[in-house]
């Protein structure tokens, strides 16, 4: 499966503990990220993440266009709530275009962890069928 890891600065570390810990489930999966993201992800974990530009510099973008084109199948976006920067990648635009292509999405640790469960039980194989 294709899964989509984007974070916001303040919440990167964050995101390479949940890549520590899941480890094993993230190893088994295609991952992309955006750049910052992604090379963070890569230096604790050594997992392979493609990585696109950062998410201000149109990262965000290009994951959005990857779930237009059905090619991504789970999204986890660790997000600020409390103190984003307006150069940071807009979670509205993002979560509005997994609603419209159905593409589960976490904007939270406990989302993302119950999501992270999921797949590796195999709850989400249903987006095979879906593609």
């Amino acid at each position: 499966m294709n899964i989509g890891l984007i974070a916001h600065d303040a919440k990167k570390k964050l995101m390479q503990n949940f890549c520590i810990a899941y480890r094993g489930i993230l190893s088994k999966n295609d991952l992309y990220a955006t750049g910052t993201t992604g090379r963070l992800i890569e230096e604790v974990t050594n997992l392979s993440v493609h990585k696109y530009l950062p998410g201000h510099l149109g990262g965000s973008q290009q994951v959005q266009a990857q779930i237009e084109n059905n090619e991504m199948d789970l999204l986890i976006f660790l997000r600020d709530p409390l103190s984003a920067k307006s150069h940071e990648p807009s979670i509205s635009d993002i979560v509005r275009m997994c609603d419209s292509y159905n593409v589960p999405v976490a904007t939270n640790l406990a989302t993302a962890e119950l999501l992270i469960k999921a797949l590796d039980r195999g709850d989400l194989e249903w987006r095979e069928a879906y593609r």
